[in-house]
């Protein structure tokens, strides 16, 4: 089964739409295996974040991710990596489609409430990053 990392970010959390990002998910059936709260070190956010490491956004990417209380999920599912990623909708809540999260609730294309995992391999990537203290994920 297919699995991809979510994180509802701390805009989305302040925002107290955890409920409602969940909800997206589990309406079109893929099942949340892990879930956790929590505040993200500097460390933790740049190594999740490396490959923009250099990029003009990057410190404030990383200010953003470390700026309050997230919520880290493994979401699992049949393409489960595809059908988060059009959950969410693209990174621009301009043009996201208006039924997406990003669409319904974004408001900032930096501050737009969720990530995920774009494929399977940074899937596992993440996945270890985040939730290093389950090793049988």
């Amino acid at each position: 089964m297919e699995r991809t990392l979510v994180l509802i970010k701390p805009d989305g959390v302040k925002r107290k739409l955890m409920g409602e990002i969940i909800s997206f998910y589990e309406r079109k059936d893929l099942n949340i295996v892990a879930l956790k709260m929590l505040k993200a070190s500097k460390e933790l956010a740049e190594e999740h974040y490396r490959e923009h490491k250099g990029r003009s956004y990057f410190e404030e990417l990383i200010e953003y991710i470390t700026e309050g209380n997230l919520c880290a999920m493994i979401v699992e599912g049949k393409d489960s990596i595809s059908i988060v990623r059009n959950i969410n909708g693209g990174k621009d809540p301009k043009t996201a489609p208006m039924g997406s999260i990003r669409g319904t609730y974004a408001n900032d294309t930096t501050k737009n409430l969720v990530h995920a995992s774009d494929n399977v391999e940074n899937a596992e990537r993440e996945i270890s990053i985040w939730f290093s203290e389950f090793e049988n994920y």
